[in-house]
């Protein structure tokens, strides 16, 4: 018998024989090539392992990627792969290490910080450069731009004014190049998690503004830059393809500074808002990683395939963002009383089953130190007579509350499990309304709900970057409170050097959030979501970031 070997898969070319012959040798052909599995393509994640590409679940079609205008954590983690801040992330810890700048000095007084730019370029192959950053703060501060985290830029001197148009003259700004690989960045006050900030938070990240300038106007939201055939990045992977609500490809970029470092040929970023269809595409072998996983099948996978299923630590907060402009949510009695009546401890038991803790209080606890004093509680029959207070007994003459959710199943479950609490502790009725992620960010923005689900993860590690969203100023506040003395107290913090003194005016700022309550906190996140045994140097981190430069896929002993 005469054959070819190609691959692992036997091409027979059989002796000319009759015809009795040749049918005998085309049955032996097809039962080899059964018996071998070939002419099976293999899973997708077969073929990404093959390949050194990673499929990542994504949860969203992203709302851009422009990182002066996104804000959810699924934009965050396609911004990892394409752009790089002057500070990077250790792989393991998070904490800041070179990146753009490879080294900085700090002035005595903590106020100035000259950064020492390496010869990095832009995926296009031009040089990133100290004024590719002057430009970039600038342009995410600019007011028209409407960043909603522009205020992270805030603890730069004269930032704060020209982002809120008070101060026109952008030279004005505390950041200048001193030459083209020198940037120094004057604060107003001692900023103690500056590099944190810079190292793990897009906002601080830069962009080409040449590229942006070609493609619409750079200090508007709506600029075409960020399409594939236009975009241009500095991080360890380039845009490909983007694919509305399908796929997001990314692939090495070979102008990075650090590209011999990078393993991975690509990361494809994958859309599912369905948390149940997301699990049977893993369970499928169409991914390496999911966003989360369904609260029903979290118990079932820790009896019968542990070795996939991650249950991290997270620095987080699932809450509910009430309005306290709707009528019917002004007194802030009612909304004690929708709080107290909610049962976090039976939620995290018997809801969310992934060792998630009950939340009464907005900032997790020791967050870096800090644990707020001030605390809620679950009291029915307090709630019910502050409810009467408030003109309310067994809540009449509220209407329904609308609980405002994205499209998600654990959403769902969740909202309907309050939804029931309120009915049965407070006679409250409440309806769900579901929206797509776009919609529901923009009905969100625009305060058009009444109770809404939202959650906060750390931007960095420290009570700040919880306690920073509910300023006035805030674009992320979207819940229509202000209070003078919380703002007067969050600013007089950073900029106390001592941190007891600090976290002692967090403390009293905290009080006074927890007091108005502008929103209900549900209880504190845990990372639950499943990932491939082939996905390697992927840590387990507080903020899930895994800098992806440094993970890899190794195929699995057979």
């Amino acid at each position: 018998m005469n054959g070819l070997i190609v691959g692992v898969c036997p091409v027979l070319r059989p002796e000319p024989a009759s015809s009795k012959f040749k049918f005998l040798w085309l049955v032996v052909a097809i039962l080899a090539i059964l018996m071998t599995g070939c002419g099976r393509p293999g899973t997708q994640v077969e073929r990404g392992i093959r390949d050194q590409i990673l499929l990542f679940g994504n949860k969203a079609e992203p709302q851009d990627l422009d990182p002066h205008v996104i804000e959810g954590v699924g934009e965050h983690n396609i911004m990892m792969a394409l752009f790089e801040s002057l500070v990077g992330e250790d792989p393991k810890t998070l904490m800041p290490v070179p990146g753009v700048a490879e080294r900085w000095e700090i002035s005595p007084d903590g106020k100035v910080y000259i950064f020492h730019l390496r010869n990095a370029k832009w995926s296009n192959g031009d040089s990133v450069t100290a004024e590719d950053f002057v430009k970039s703060y600038r342009r995410i501060l600019t007011p028209t731009l409407g960043s909603r985290y522009a205020y992270m830029l805030h603890p730069i001197k004269n930032a704060r004014p020209f982002n809120e148009g008070k101060l026109t003259d952008p030279s004005q700004v505390g950041v200048r190049a001193i030459d083209p690989h020198t940037l120094e960045i004057t604060l107003e006050c001692p900023t103690s998690y500056l590099l944190n900030m810079m190292a793990n938070h897009y906002s601080w990240w830069p962009v080409h503004l040449p590229t942006v300038q070609k493609h619409g106007d750079p200090y508007r939201p709506g600029n075409r830059w960020t399409r594939p055939e236009n975009h241009v990045g500095n991080g360890p992977f380039r845009l490909a393809e983007w694919v509305p609500n399908s796929v997001i490809r990314v692939r090495k970029n070979t102008n990075y500074w650090d590209a011999a470092t990078v393993r991975l040929n690509g990361i494809d970023f994958l859309p599912i808002e369905s948390v149940d269809s997301e699990e049977r595409s893993f369970r499928a072998g169409q991914m390496h990683t999911t966003y989360e996983l369904p609260n029903a099948k979290v118990d079932t996978y820790k009896r019968d395939n542990p070795g996939v299923l991650r249950i991290d630590d997270y620095l987080g907060n699932y809450f509910y963002r009430l309005n306290v402009t709707h009528p019917a949510l002004k007194d802030k009695r009612v909304r004690h009383a929708l709080s107290m009546a909610v049962d976090r401890k039976a939620i995290v038991e018997i809801v969310t089953r992934g060792g998630q803790k009950p939340a009464f209080a907005f900032t997790p606890p020791d967050t870096k130190g800090y644990t707020s004093r001030a605390q809620l509680t679950f009291d029915i029959e307090g709630a019910k007579k502050l409810l009467a207070e408030a003109g309310h007994p067994g809540g009449k003459g509220l209407p329904p509350i609308e609980i405002h959710y994205n499209t998600s199943e654990n959403h769902r479950v969740m909202a309907e499990a309050v939804q029931q609490m309120w009915k049965k502790n407070l006679g409250i009725e409440a309806t769900l309304r579901n929206e797509e992620w776009k919609v529901y960010m923009d009905s969100q923005g625009h305060t058009n709900y009444m109770a809404s689900r939202s959650g906060w993860i750390g931007d960095y590690p420290d009570p700040n970057t919880f306690l920073g969203t509910f300023l006035s100023y805030s674009g992320n506040n979207r819940t229509g409170w202000n209070n003078p003395e919380y703002d007067r107290l969050i600013n007089q913090a950073d900029c106390t050097a001592d941190e007891k003194q600090r976290y002692e005016l967090l403390q009293k700022a905290e009080a006074i959030l927890l007091d108005d309550l502008p929103l209900i906190p549900i209880y504190y996140y845990t990372r639950v979501y499943l990932l491939h045994p082939s996905v390697k140097n992927w840590h387990p981190t507080l903020l899930d970031h895994h800098p992806y430069k440094y993970v890899y896929l190794e195929a699995l002993p057979k």
